[in-house]
């Protein structure tokens, strides 16, 4: 249900998430350092960088590219454009992403190799962060990576040779994995993105109607990190709660921390 159309809405502008992001330092294979490439299915992301050197490898119908990133890029795609960071040293991002609540319930598929795409319960064994020590964590972030990167490398390569059944294969299989949280994905996008969008029409009709009551709900919110340093898919992750509902903070979900 709608809040008070008159009130204002209580999470980050637009109902965004933000988290600071270390990108991981383990080299791959192919002699890069950097995260797991995945894409999301809903949700735009941005990068802002604030200190260091990478880029970030991208793969979508419109393209494979990779774009430099230092520190003042500002970088962002849309669902479906599978990305993976790349640090060349010390590369730390501040990272936004669209509909605060859905990237932290699974809005994010890796690009592991097909056998791992079959059905969710598959996928959930092969991605899941343990609840275990910091080392053990460690591996496992860094093994589904180098799982990642073998089938991203598969998905580029018959791009390039252009063949672009492989990529439209994975985000088909992207879909199915993720079609039976839909529901649950519209229920935040309601109360987050939604919501925020609905009382701006409020207010902008009200305005037009000389009633400005809204602007007596005016409040100041501030946050810190929830979580510090967790292992997400691109690397260390520093975390907020700022969902703009009275449903605390999205539960952690199969992979650990779907972020970035």
């Amino acid at each position: 249900m709608s809040a008070d159309p008159a009130a204002s809405f209580a999470g980050l502008p637009g109902a965004v998430a933000v988290s600071h992001l270390s990108v991981y330092d383990w080299e791959a294979a192919d002699g890069f350092r950097g995260g797991t490439p995945h894409l999301h299915l809903t949700c735009s992301e941005a990068y802002v960088v604030t200190e260091g050197r990478g880029a970030v490898q991208t793969l979508s119908p419109e393209g494979s590219d990779t774009t430099p990133l230092k520190p003042g890029a500002l970088v962002w795609f849309t669902p479906g454009t599978i990305h993976r960071l790349v640090n060349e040293g010390g590369l730390r991002i501040v990272v936004l992403m669209q509909n605060n609540g859905l990237p932290e319930a699974g809005d994010a598929v890796l690009t592991l190799p097909p056998e791992y795409l079959t059905d969710p319960e598959t996928y959930a064994r092969a991605v899941r962060i343990p609840e275990a020590a910091e080392a053990e964590q460690a591996a496992v972030a860094r093994h589904r990576r180098d799982l990642a990167i073998e089938g991203f490398a598969v998905l580029r390569t018959a791009w390039e040779a252009g063949d672009p059944e492989p990529l439209l294969d994975f985000q088909r299989a992207a879909a199915s994995l993720v079609r039976r949280r839909v529901a649950d994905w519209r229920s935040r996008w309601e109360v987050g993105a939604a919501e925020a969008a609905r009382q701006t029409g409020a207010q902008l009709d009200r305005l037009a109607a000389g009633d400005d009551s809204h602007l007596a709900e005016a409040r100041v919110h501030t946050r810190f990190p929830a979580a510090h340093s967790k292992f997400g898919m691109c690397g260390r992750l520093d975390t907020y709660d700022v969902l703009g509902s009275d449903d605390g903070p999205a539960e952690s979900l199969d992979t650990g921390r779907e972020g970035p």
